[in-house]
């Protein structure tokens, strides 16, 4: 009997706990549908006539490039972690390399200073460069900042694959190219769906290396948001129009990953 109750407590948590994290998402989506005054009101009304105003003056403002920046700067970035992870995260668990510790450690230990700390020599490299305002720069930029976590990850999802599996492979023949794709990336696809989509989800919603590096070439969906909070106030309804189309790509990513997502961030969780 105190073991239903108990379950059943933390049932009546993880419930309170989800509706306290979707619901600032609802509210976003509901006050999309309102006009200023309704959004703007206080206290917040409820009961309102729904209206596709604020979503046809969101893509007036052509909203498209914005979005085809953050696609290209978020997929090409993406790829690329990916590509460099893997053999580095391989390179750090099941063939370590010496000193791989200390290999760990100088990649997490990048992440530990500030952007802004970092920003004034990488805006002068950029700058000297001739790529400011430029989307390649957000690609590398993007990869740099997403590598050191991809290939922590990496690693720990390339833990779970059983040693007597390799070994076997290499009873029958299989070199390091085979056995990495008939073996080792089947078994550590979902960690790999898991590390692509936190990756895309990072390089999408960043905001500071995209406000400062970019101008009128290669501005960012996050970007685009600003332009809804002027001197006049915050156009509540229409950020809010705008805020959820910006969020849809994310959304379809994670639908289209469910399947492969939460095996992949509890792998490694388990020994």
């Amino acid at each position: 009997m105190n073991r239903r109750l108990i379950d059943s407590a933390w049932g009546v948590v993880a419930w309170v706990a989800g509706i306290v994290f979707v619901f600032p998402v609802i509210w976003m989506v509901l006050t999309s549908f309102k006009q200023e005054n309704a959004a703007a009101s206080n206290p917040p009304s409820w009961i309102f006539e729904p209206t596709f105003d604020q979503y046809a003056l969101v893509f007036e403002r052509n909203m498209t490039p914005f979005l085809l920046n953050s696609l290209m700067a978020s997929i090409f970035s993406t790829l690329l972690v990916i590509l460099l992870a893997t053999p580095a995260a391989y390179a750090l668990s099941l063939r370590p390399v010496e000193k791989w510790s200390d290999s760990l450690f100088f990649f997490i230990s990048t992440k530990m200073m500030p952007v802004v700390a970092a920003f004034l020599p990488v805006y002068l490299l950029v700058k000297h460069a001739g790529m400011l305002d430029n989307v390649w720069t957000m690609v590398i930029l993007y990869t740099s900042m997403n590598l050191p976590l991809a290939v922590w990850m990496m690693r720990s999802f390339l833990l779970e694959v059983p040693r007597e599996v390799l070994e076997a492979g290499e009873v029958d023949g299989a070199g390091l190219l085979t056995s990495i794709r008939k073996i080792i990336l089947p078994i550590v696809s979902p960690g790999l769906a898991a590390t692509a989509l936190i990756c895309f989800i990072f390089a999408w919603n960043e905001f500071f290396l995209a406000l400062n590096l970019t101008a009128t070439n290669s501005s960012t969906a996050p970007i685009f948001l600003v332009g809804f909070i002027s001197s006049e106030g915050a156009f509540l309804a229409r950020l809010c129009a705008a805020a959820t189309i910006v969020s849809l790509p994310v959304l379809i990513a994670g639908w289209l990953a469910q399947n492969k997502l939460v095996r992949g961030l509890s792998m490694g969780a388990v020994k």
